[in-house]
């Protein structure tokens, strides 16, 4: 239960939960859990990996079934039995990964399920004025019939958005909305929250980037081990108490980083020459020796992910060679570059990683029973032993190998993606944001364990938009502008300020 001292007094709640529990099997995932959400304003729900926030939200947005408790909607109880009926209460989520069709249009994807008839059939035109007033409420101007896929991702978080408000709205949760967006991409997308506080939309912003948090949000409630720790102002919450509150111990240590690039004698494991693929990949020499760290930094659309999957055969270069102990060779797609030592983790963990469906045993076992092949079965008693010894590595919760990775946190969904890779002992692993969506906690547990494969003699090369992240875990950085390699640095050799500049700046040389 929320401690009543921290509790600040409002309005009456639009949404209100009182003694939320859910269990599954043995586990306890909310513990008696009371929460309220008002009109008019934003509130973060702020927790550990397995917290609970994604049961709560998933409860209110009719995904789970509570095991004990009351949902109230203006103060009447309620049964929210499936998302349907949520929306139909006016409770609308935008989730992280944008669960929309990028094969329509943009007046297609806001009015699905939901399209104006006549005579038996679509009326288009209908169609596309309700989507151009919905978007001209955000104050976007976005063609309506132009293709969802031909926009950024951005563009389509806020096409997303605008879905959501197109009915009666009362509750919009933006689950890690920005996840994806450049600086000027969520500040325009927080001039749409801020338009919808001030229709009396009630909030719920979910997103680990406390700074984000404190801009935006006007209260936090803080979540344990699917128990409250408390609800409070962000402006009376200094930060050092949020994520203590959080992680209800001190602190982690943030990871040293490895000043001292490897000996310039030391051999480069993975590279490219001349390596092109499309507009985002322009003639790139690399090197990323053995026992270093290389960040690639730079801008949504600078080529960093594009490079990556070139670099790990996910994606075939246009021209130019990838190579691999000093010999120049194609890898011709992932399992070649598996077998070769080098591994991929993609910044998309729904449709490129983690199989929901399947355990975590399944799940971290995958690509080694891959390369053995059908004809060589791991032993059940191999897997669960395998499993388990990563599970205890990394941290993993909860610690089972026969848990549905679908039902864990985005983090330790994160560290099971993370133990398969591993299980291959690579020589080379390429990390395409790798710590986007989770906690505190278990992001420094990710910077540690990249610092800890570097030091046992692992080539890496890291991926991410925080660039503060980049220079602690990296050795050398490596910037990327419009596909181009503009700059080639040891990270000591540069501060955040600077970093900052390389990326955003361009330059007369470039």
């Amino acid at each position: 239960m929320a401690d009543p001292t921290t509790t600040p007094v409002l309005d009456a709640p639009v949404l209100q939960v009182s003694g939320a529990t859910v269990r599954f099997g043995r586990e306890t995932a909310l513990d008696d859990v009371d929460f309220r959400l008002f009109p008019g304003e934003v509130h973060s729900l702020m927790g550990e990996n397995g917290a609970g926030k994604s049961t709560l939200i998933k409860a209110l947005t009719g995904a789970l079934a509570l095991d004990a408790g009351v949902i109230r909607l203006d103060g009447m109880p309620v049964r929210i039995p499936s998302p349907l009926d949520a929306q139909r209460f006016g409770i609308r989520t935008v989730y992280q990964e944008i669960d929309l069709l990028p094969n329509l249009s943009v007046a297609e994807n806001i009015a699905l399920g939901r399209e104006p008839r006549r005579f038996g059939g679509i009326d288009w035109r209908a169609m596309r004025r309700l989507a151009s007033e919905v978007l001209a409420e955000l104050g976007l101007t976005i063609d309506p019939a132009s293709l969802l896929g031909s926009h950024s991702l951005a563009v389509q978080q806020l096409v997303a958005i605008a879905r959501a408000i197109s009915t009666d709205v009362r509750v919009l949760v933006l689950d890690e909305p920005t996840s994806s967006l450049d600086a000027d991409e969520v500040a325009e997308l927080f001039r749409v929250i801020r338009e919808l506080k001030e229709r009396g939309v009630a909030v719920l912003f979910i997103s680990h980037f406390l700074d984000q948090v404190y801009e935006i949000c006007d209260r936090v409630t803080v979540l344990r081990a699917g128990a409250v720790v408390g609800e409070y102002r962000t402006t009376e919450l200094l930060r050092i108490d949020l994520v203590q509150k959080m992680l209800g111990r001190e602190i982690p240590a943030a990871p040293v980083r490895r000043h001292a690039e490897p000996d310039a004698e030391t051999p480069s494991v993975l590279g490219a020459r001349a390596l092109s693929r499309g507009a985002r990949v322009r003639g790139i020499d690399l090197d990323v020796r053995e026992a270093e760290v290389v960040g690639l930094a730079g801008l949504l659309g600078s080529g960093r992910t594009e490079l990556a999957r070139a670099l790990s055969g996910v994606d075939r270069p246009d021209t130019g060679t990838v190579v691999l102990d000093g010999r120049e060779l194609g890898i011709p797609g992932p399992r070649r570059g598996i077998a070769l030592g080098v591994v991929y983790s993609s910044e998309n963990r729904r449709t490129e990683g983690i199989i929901g469906a399947l355990t975590v045993r399944e799940n971290i076992v995958l690509a080694l029973q891959a390369q053995r092949g059908v004809f060589r079965r791991m032993r059940r008693a191999r897997q669960t032993e395998l499993a388990a010894s990563w599970i205890e590595a990394l941290g993993i919760r909860p610690a089972s190998p026969e848990a549905l990775a679908g039902t864990l946190s985005g983090g330790n969904q994160q560290k099971v993606l993370l133990a398969r890779l591993l299980a291959l002992a690579p020589r080379a692993i390429l990390l395409d944001e790798p710590t986007r969506g989770i906690d505190v906690g278990a992001k420094v547990e990710v910077q540690n364990l990249v610092g800890e494969l570097a030091a046992n003699g692992m080539s890496v090369v890291f991926i991410s938009a925080e660039l503060e992240e980049v220079l602690r875990v990296s050795t050398r950085i490596v910037v990327l502008r419009e596909g181009l390699v503009v700059a080639n640095l040891p990270a000591e050799e540069l501060s955040s300020g600077s970093l900052l500049a390389l990326v955003t700046q361009p330059d007369d040389g470039a």
